[in-house]
């Protein structure tokens, strides 16, 4: 299983590193084979040592250059980051990110042999319409993408569903899940959306969910590990 933590506009530099010492001393326990990833503001990002992967939760498609408030390849080479997580709903919705900016932000970062955490997702008024359009939505959130890149993860976000408290049901999880996973060549497939200690195992144990993306519920180094642990 993939872990997750999109810290998204929390945490400080110090707190960050405070939550990384107490996690991995927790990590100890954890399954080897399960993977952890943690995608801190940009302020917080470091060389951490861990038994997890450090990402960046944006960055602009440049080694550097004249793009006043972004990070480049520069900066992130600086801390060894070699991953990154590309089209977030919050991105698209708030930042105005067309599907165009993505996959041009895909293709470079690929071209840059980054590990790559592609989101996608629905909003609500899109579900109540049904499963065939739901699927059409999402699947347009490909243009542009190479769904046969090697170091691609894909995370299924409903957008109805992010930081709501309202999950997904399993059915609607499962069915969504199953017909990406036939779209996406069986790369691993993530479910993010309200997912908490409270509702880990149902998720983990759909077929077809290789893990979760978590944004609240990962802000709090022991809420995290429970979901990790499935304590």
């Amino acid at each position: 299983m993939i872990y997750a933590a999109n810290f998204k506009t929390n945490h400080t530099r110090k707190s960050t590193a405070l939550y990384m010492q107490t996690l991995n001393e927790k990590l100890r326990a954890k399954n080897p084979e399960d993977k952890v990833y943690i995608f801190p503001p940009s302020t917080a990002l470091e060389k951490y040592v861990g038994d997890f992967t450090v990402g960046t939760q944006n960055a602009y498609p440049a080694h550097n250059g004249a793009y006043t408030g972004e990070i480049g390849v520069e900066q992130l080479d600086e801390f060894d980051i070699k991953t990154i997580l590309i089209g977030h709903s919050e991105r698209r919705e708030l930042l105005n990110e067309s599907q165009e900016n993505v996959a041009a932000k895909f293709s470079f970062f690929k071209a840059q042999d980054f590990e790559i955490i592609y989101c996608i997702g629905e909003p609500l008024e899109v579900r109540e319409k049904g499963f065939e359009a739901v699927m059409k939505y999402l699947l347009a959130q490909f243009d542009g993408i190479d769904t046969e890149y090697e170091k691609l993860i894909v995370a299924y976000e409903p957008i109805w569903a992010i930081g709501t408290g309202r999950s997904a049901t399993v059915e609607e999880i499962s069915s969504t899940h199953r017909a990406l996973k036939k779209a996406i060549n069986e790369k691993p497939l993530l479910y993010g959306g309200s997912a908490k200690p409270a509702n880990i195992k149902e998720i983990t144990s759909i077929a077809g969910v290789d893990g979760v993306l978590v944004g609240s519920a990962s802000l709090d180094a022991e809420s995290f590990f429970q979901m990790i642990s499935h304590q």
